[in-house]
């Protein structure tokens, strides 16, 4: 067979999942592509009041729906009584137990399609649904004596309009109706074109009934929600300037009064205050404090209030890690919270004097596609801990930790899948940048039945964000690339996450840059000097922050056989004014307004860099990414199509930025890269 057509075969084959290529997989012992329909991870955990069950979201891989199912879950904290609450071909997510933990509040669509939040009755068994809601609701919050329940919903507003059109008659069949636009955020990744609206609070009945609106205004009112201990009033975040549109990093604390919707301002600072939570006695407010100064990267402290608003407290600045969903401890002289260190989040500890322990060294396992830090957790009022956690060869378990003693684990969702096929390993690697000496830290997955005397192709992954971490964790892409023989190799670039605010800040305004693929080039001669790397076998992946990162870099070198770009930004300018959220990221990773600073958005864009390109190139993108709008994918494809260089569009249909987000899509981003780079493999 000529080579060529050989390719093409190898090509088209692999975004298709035949039976032959399940039943190879099968035997041998290998992840193929089916298997990934099968994967199941806890995805949100609940620890009743007494901390004796534990109620998850195990989200469920339907080949039938090709869709995540969210199932309800319910397990004894000694890992006795595992059984499904709710379950079957629905979804149920988000659940809340009552302060008594006679109760259960969760969300799932009713007859109509409607998102409701519903009731269940724990000791009968008995649901109810007590909204009936036209939006979904989100932010669930009990109050404290366990009669109300919070939410927030968008609640639509009149639609702008210009002109009024004459009066259509009777019967007649017109286009439809303008769209007039004229906020600034107008639409969004995930969700499209945005209806004209707001979030607003809302209270209903724990036993049912019409739900009651509190907030008012033409302004978005946030989650997550706070009540106060005596019931009075709920605290939220909102932006209630009249520029709000425009501050799109800025939020202060508010309480409204659930008796009469009175409304009180708490905190007027620069930057975000956001998650409150509120003091077992009522008297002091913690919040994540985000003071930002319209830098790149920021770290959250503890910010902490009188419940006036008064007396502002910073504690955990000397952690130089983000402080994140800060929650009190039951004695009121502590507060938990997670934050993300050297490619973990864990969950720390901090006294009001600001000493911080760690409770948990590390929870993940709740992305699976790609191996980013993740994971949740839920504290007991006597201290006993359920979060999720993984390893880097199975996605999030159930896992509980006394106040004392040791962790123990609750659920195997995974094993009759994952400990019967052979996953690649991996390893940790740490090495210094040729750019200036900064450390970084990576990691790279070895084939199964690797072979440390022999040379292996490696792929570069790299990942989004930027301001984002990876980790030692489950991958299904990373494995699936193990699987086909290669070995693959990831880092922590500087600006990632979880390094503190001097390496984050290493990135600001050079979002791609020289300084990145430094990092990059620098792990990749890493790898080499091991020995079983073959230096003329190298690919490049990424997608987003990584997509750009990707193509930057083929732009520098032709080191690589051939590159596959996901979703990617390749020329600055356009992207920020097509993108969903232009004016956060004009004001947080460009020092101006593109037109004030053209010179310094083309210097960052791919697109400068193009004429440089030889590397062959796949590029994925979804056709509904409006946060890496698909235009930017075509101004890439044409270009390299006029400098003659080898290169393929994959358009994904209905797909949002999250191009993995289903299943089968999932298995077509990786198998295309895989099919990709085995074309242009030449290693026969």
């Amino acid at each position: 067979m000529p080579r060529v057509l050989r390719h093409f075969l190898l090509f088209v084959l692999a975004v298709q999942l035949s039976a032959v290529s399940a039943l190879a997989d099968e035997a041998t012992g290998r992840l193929g592509s089916a298997d990934l329909f099968d994967l199941q991870y806890a995805s949100e955990v609940r620890i009743s009041p007494d901390g004796g069950r534990v109620v998850y979201t195990r989200s469920i891989h339907d080949i039938m729906c090709d869709c995540v199912r969210s199932n309800l879950w319910i397990v004894d904290s000694d890992g006795d009584n595992h059984q499904p609450l709710l379950s079957g071909r629905g979804s149920y997510s988000s659940p809340r137990w009552s302060p008594s933990g006679d109760r259960l509040a969760y969300v799932a669509k009713d007859e109509n399609d409607k998102t409701q939040l519903y009731v269940r009755w724990m000791e009968t068994g008995q649901t109810a649904m007590v909204t009936n809601l036209v939006e979904s609701p989100s932010s669930i919050a009990w109050s404290p004596d366990g009669q109300l329940i919070a939410f927030t919903m968008h609640v639509r507003a009149e639609k702008p309009s210009l002109a009024k059109p004459p009066e259509k008659p009777e019967g007649a069949d017109w286009a439809e109706d303008p769209v007039v636009i004229d906020s600034v955020v107008y639409r969004f990744d995930g969700r499209g074109y945005l209806e004209p609206g707001f979030d607003h609070v809302f209270v209903v009945s724990a036993d049912g009934g019409p739900a009651r609106q509190l907030t008012a205004g033409d302004f978005n009112h946030d989650g997550p929600l706070a009540w106060m201990p005596d019931g009075s009033g709920i605290v939220f975040t909102s932006n209630r300037s009249e520029d709000w549109q425009y501050e799109l990093t800025e939020r202060d604390l508010y309480r409204i009064s659930v008796k009469d919707g009175e409304l009180e301002q708490l905190t007027e600072l620069p930057g975000i205050e956001a998650s409150p939570a509120v003091s077992p006695d009522g008297e002091t407010i913690a919040f994540e404090r985000d003071d930002h100064r319209g830098r790149q990267y920021t770290i959250n402290a503890l910010g902490l209030v009188d419940a006036d608003g008064s007396n502002l407290r910073v504690l955990g600045e000397d952690l130089d890690r983000s402080i994140e969903g800060p929650k009190w401890a039951d004695d009121g002289d502590s507060l938990y919270f997670h934050y993300t260190d050297r490619g973990w989040n864990k969950v720390g500890r901090i006294d009001l004097d600001g000493d911080i322990e760690t409770v948990v060294d590390g929870i993940n396992g709740t992305t699976i596609g790609r191996p980013y830090s993740s994971g949740d957790y839920a504290v007991a009022d006597n201290g006993v801990m359920a979060y999720t956690l993984g390893t880097e060869k199975h996605p999030a378990d159930v896992w509980v930790k006394p106040r004392r003693g040791d962790a123990r684990r609750l659920t195997e969702l995974n094993a009759n899948l994952l400990d019967h096929r052979e996953l690649g390993e991996v390893h940790e690697i740490v090495y210094e940048s040729s750019v200036d000496g900064t450390e970084i830290q990576g990691w790279y997955l070895t084939p199964p039945d690797f072979d440390p005397e022999k040379t292996y192709p490696l792929i570069l992954e790299i990942h989004g964000g930027p301001h984002l971490a990876y980790g030692p964790h489950f991958s299904a892409e990373m494995q699936r690339m193990a699987a086909e023989g290669y070995v693959v190799f990831y880092d922590n670039h500087r600006g990632s996450s979880g390094y503190g605010r001097e390496f984050g800040m290493l990135l600001e305004y050079k979002y791609s840059s020289e300084e990145d693929f430094g990092d990059h080039m620098s792990g990749v001669d890493a790898m080499i000097d091991k020995g079983f790397v073959d230096p003329d076998r190298l690919f490049v992946t990424g997608g987003s922050a990584g997509g750009i990162a990707a193509a930057y870099t083929i732009g520098l070198t032709d080191r690589f056989k051939a590159a596959a770009v996901a979703k990617p930004v390749i020329n600055w300018i356009s992207k920020t004014l097509t993108g969903d959220y232009y004016p956060a990221q004009i004001s947080q990773q460009f020092p101006g307004l593109p037109w004030e600073e053209f010179e310094h958005y083309w210097k960052r864009s791919p697109l400068s860099l193009v004429g440089n390109v030889t590397t062959p190139t796949l590029l994925i993108t979804g056709e509904e990414d409006y946060r890496t709008p698909i235009s930017e994918t075509e101004q890439y494809y044409q270009a390299l199509k006029l400098a003659r260089v080898d290169t393929v569009m994959v358009r994904l249909p209905g797909s949002p930025h999250g191009i993995a987000g289903r299943p089968s899509r999932l298995i077509a981003k990786i198998d295309n890269i895989l099919a990709w780079f085995e074309r242009h493999d030449e290693k026969e």
